[in-house]
């Protein structure tokens, strides 16, 4: 039987969840993008406010969770592990990482009230969303994936141990309030 929707992986593979959550995040940005070519044309109509919803839902409950797993388990111990150039990458990247964490806070702050505000408009009243905002949030997200995917989790993937894997997956997992 063909499941039609995409299952994410288990906790037991940490890395594959932590991608899989780049891919939503990919999906929520795409809305965001095809948000301001309809809002034009037909304000705050019932797929507007849907959307925006969405977008808000992610943003505001999965996407720290994600931010959570990389600061508090995935990069602390990532630091704890690498030794050597893979130190010295880490040591360049960190700040890098984190900076864009709270970057990306800030403009999610500018969106969300815009959203919210798409949301809460009467039956396809005029609505808009900046674009400027909504393409400053997409550049900075997919400079962060891109080094996430490029440099830190194939890092991991290459460092850790099956021990540290599992812990980081318990780790995730516990945050999400999921039972073993």
């Amino acid at each position: 039987m063909n499941n039609l929707f995409d299952s994410a992986p288990g906790f037991d593979q940490p890395l594959a969840v932590l991608k899989h959550c780049h891919d939503r995040i990919r999906k929520q940005l795409t809305t965001l993008n095809k948000m301001l070519v309809h809002l034009p044309e037909h304000g705050a109509d019932q797929d507007a406010k849907q959307a925006a919803q969405a977008v808000l839902n992610y943003f505001t409950k999965a996407a720290p969770l994600h931010h959570e797993d990389e600061e508090l388990n995935l990069l602390p111990e990532l630091k704890q592990t690498a030794d050597g150039g893979d130190a010295d990458l880490l040591a360049g990247l960190l700040p890098k990482i984190l900076a864009q964490h709270e970057i990306m806070a800030v403009q999610w702050q500018q969106l969300e009230k815009q959203l919210q505000a798409i949301v809460a408009a009467a039956d396809r009243a005029p609505a808009s969303l900046s674009t400027a905002d909504v393409q400053a949030f997409n550049a900075l997200y997919d400079e962060h994936m891109q080094i996430e995917e490029t440099q830190i989790a194939p890092m991991a993937k290459r460092l850790f141990s099956d021990a540290q894997m599992s812990t980081l997956g318990a780790a995730m997992q516990a945050r999400r309030g999921i039972k073993v």
